[in-house]
Parts: C-alpha cells; structure tokens; sequence
C-alpha cells in the first residue's frame, strides 16, 4: 500500500508546484494527484492552482504502483564478451539498466531477455534478472552481467570487497586543486529532494579517488576509480567539491551544456572471473559526443 506524504508547507507556492517538489514527482504527474483528490491542505481539496499557506498541513496519497513485468524486446546491445556465465555490454547514453516506474520498457533488461532469453539469474527478481551493479540512464559504458545465480554471487563478492576494478572518465567543471586525490564522504537519500543523493552523516560508505587527465580553460578532464558504488556516487562526491560533472541536470547548479545528459563514461572494468578465476579486463572507447566536446575544449585552450 502507498504510504502517504505529509509536510507542513512553508507557503507561498501553488498547490501543484509544492506538491511535485515535496512528492519528488512532475508538475503533470502533481496536477493528476489533485483532480483524482489525492492531494488535501488541512484535510480539505484545493485545485491546483490554489496558493499554499505557511504552516498548513499537506498530504499526498501516491496511487498504488502498477505491478511490472519484464518483457524481452529486441534491442540492438554492444557485448564485448560472452560466455555461459556472464556477458559484458556496452550500454549507450539514454538506456535505463532495468524496468522501474516510468520506465517499463525499451531498457538493458528487455534486450538482454530477448539475447539470452530464460539464461540470467534470478537472484535480482523479475525486474533485475543478470544484473550486478547499475550505471545511470544518462551514463554510458561497461556493465557485466550473470547468467548464472552462481556468477552473480561470485561478482558480488567482488563488488562487496572492492575487488572489481571500475574507471570512470568525466568532465568535470573547473580545475581541481590536486591532480590526484581521494572522495572519502557518505552517500543517502536527500533530507527534502527525494530523487537527489547526497552527503549525508548517517549516509552509507562512499570512496571515490580521482586523477586530472587534462586541464582545460573551464573545465577538466578526469578519470574516476570507484572503491563503492553509491547511486550517483561520482556526480555527487564530484559536486560536493565544487566541480560537477558537465552536463549534469541534478548536480550541476544550474550550469548548462548543450547535452542531455551528463559526460560521465564508464570506460573501464576488470574482474575475476567467478567460475574459471581467469582475470577479465574492458575497455570501452569514449562515446562520439564525449570525444566532439573534448576536441573542441582542445582547440579552444
């Protein structure tokens, strides 16, 4: 059962815009919650454009989430190596990993349902079946997956005790003070923006160490090695120490590029295999996009 949202409203906002900021959702998806009256002010419906007063007490009933079923959808996948156990892929820019709300089709999962079929581990349900570690919708790059609940639970080994090797390259707003240094700062769920991360005291773990590659007039090129995976683990720890990475839409402070999505690439990855032990290393060559804007932050230094 959806649990409901309460807050207290500091005022002066529009029943719809208060709501899709407290309720981590979109001014369109707001505006649906209060036609269907699921929105209330002091226990009373207000329309949308109804203008919030400091103090008054809000609630939000989310409806209940549909129930999703993963589909297989042939979708073309970049896969730099398979063998019974595992696949490695290339996932492009724009593709979400696994079926979430929102998301009910067209991601890494539905494709790898139609190229392996019954052949991936159970262990993640339904939803996640092969999947190990995510990246984000809008980062591209390497990602292994388990066939076998056997595999699965020998790569996640690996992820737990910071074995598998995983690199990122970024670009990052300005120049960073040390060309090498560590991220060493908790990761949770944002006190008021429920679909932001962000440092917080009683957040888990979260280790990131970075190299400056190249340096630029506004911006630097760095590479990423990750000790956790953290959601959003790089684009926060980045932010945080005021350099975002270009093109972010959460975590930049408002700096826009023109791309929708942020030059985040996950270019390397290495690991043990979990059945043969055979040690297995990737690189992933750096998107077109991301090589035109290094290219041109070249000629213009």
């Amino acid at each position: 059962m959806s649990q409901p949202i309460i807050w207290v409203s500091k005022g002066g906002m529009r029943l719809d815009l208060e709501t899709a900021a407290q309720a981590g959702v979109s001014r369109s998806v707001a505006q649906k919650w209060i036609e269907e009256e699921r929105v209330t002010v002091e226990g009373r419906l207000r329309p949308k454009n109804y203008l919030t007063q400091a103090g008054e007490y809000l609630c939000a009933l989310p409806p209940e989430p549909k129930p999703l079923e993963a589909i297989p959808q042939e979708i073309p996948l970049t896969i730099l190596y398979e063998d019974p156990y595992l696949l490695v892929v290339d996932k492009p820019r724009g593709m979400v990993v696994h079926p979430a709300a929102g998301n009910d089709d067209g991601t890494l999962v539905n494709a790898l349902l139609a190229h392996c079929g019954d052949s991936l581990s159970g262990i993640n349900g339904v939803l996640r079946p092969g999947i190990v570690h995510r990246i984000d919708k809008d980062t591209s790059g390497l990602l292994v997956v388990a066939k076998t609940d056997e595999a699965h639970l020998g790569l996640s080994r690996q992820l737990q005790a910071h074995t598998m090797e995983r690199e990122y390259h970024a670009i990052v707003h300005g120049h960073l003070r040390e060309a090498e240094g560590v991220i060493d700062a908790p990761i949770g769920r944002h006190p008021k923006e429920r679909k932001k991360m962000a440092i917080v005291p009683n957040g888990r773990p979260a280790v990131t160490h970075y190299r400056v590659l190249e340096e630029y007039p506004a911006f630097s090129y760095i590479a990423c090695r990750l000790e956790t995976g953290r959601t959003h683990q790089i684009r926060v720890h980045m932010a945080s120490i005021g350099h975002p990475v270009a093109g972010d839409p959460v975590y930049s402070s408002g700096k826009s590029l023109p791309l929708n999505g942020q030059y985040l690439h996950a270019r390397q990855l290495g690991f043990l295999h979990p059945i043969t032990e055979e040690f297995l290393s990737f690189c992933s060559p750096l998107p077109e996009y991301f090589e035109v804007f290094l290219r041109d932050l070249r000629r213009r230094s």
